[in-house]
């Protein structure tokens, strides 16, 4: 990473700590007015041993299958501290710790699924962290990814260009990614499902390691 990157996620790293005590609120309601069922959506799909990255305030805790072996990776020590207080209550056997999605503290191959949800949107270099998701997946193993995006809607586009203009000095968070786009310029990847919805806000997928 750049020096320049690490400057951007010192500053950024500050924000969301301040952020945490208000994230789930603000992320209820995006929950139930933009992102519907995602959450859901993302985590049935998971199997085995898995990693979330960005795990925030453990929001995703509750939707995951029993039976799946969660570790989980955050950067920010209170989103983190939020998050280790949920595990002891919905899912006591997580294993939960600080971690750079840039720098996966993992051996190759480690993971069966690999989940990052509404996050990559604020990782400073979305290719490299998706590059260590893959990285860290075995063959067979699912990415499964969920983020608002570029609207389909060339007015909507507009008024997120204009969001970013605030959103990535304050806080790192770019309206106007699509890591579909970089998972799908991956060989070492297969798409096998992937929708979009609110007026193209929101994409989720299912993508294979091969």
């Amino acid at each position: 990473m750049s020096a320049e990157s690490h400057q951007h996620l010192d500053r950024w790293h500050r924000y969301w700590n301040k952020q945490a005590a208000s994230y789930d609120k603000h992320m209820t309601l995006l929950d139930r007015v933009l992102f519907r069922d995602t959450r859901s959506w993302v985590c049935s799909r998971a199997s085995g041993q898995v990693l979330e990255v960005a795990i925030g305030t453990g929001l995703n805790l509750d939707h995951y299958p029993p039976q799946v072996e969660l570790t989980g990776i955050e950067l920010s020590e209170e989103m983190l501290s939020r998050a280790t207080a949920k595990a002891q209550i919905v899912r006591p056997d997580a294993d939960l710790r600080l971690g750079n999605a840039h720098e996966l503290e993992f051996a190759d191959a480690s993971f069966d699924t690999v989940v990052c949800t509404f996050s990559l949107c604020a990782i400073p270099e979305p290719d490299i962290a998706l590059a260590e998701m893959v990285r860290v997946l075995r063959p067979g193993g699912m990415l499964l990814l969920a983020d608002h995006v570029p609207s389909s809607y060339r007015p909507v586009r507009w008024l997120q260009k204009l969001a970013e203009m605030v959103s990535i000095p304050v806080g790192g968070e770019h309206l106007l990614r699509r890591p579909s786009l970089t998972v799908g310029g991956n060989s070492s990847l297969a798409v096998r499902e992937i929708e979009r919805f609110g007026l193209g806000l929101v994409e989720r997928s299912r993508n294979e390691k091969l």
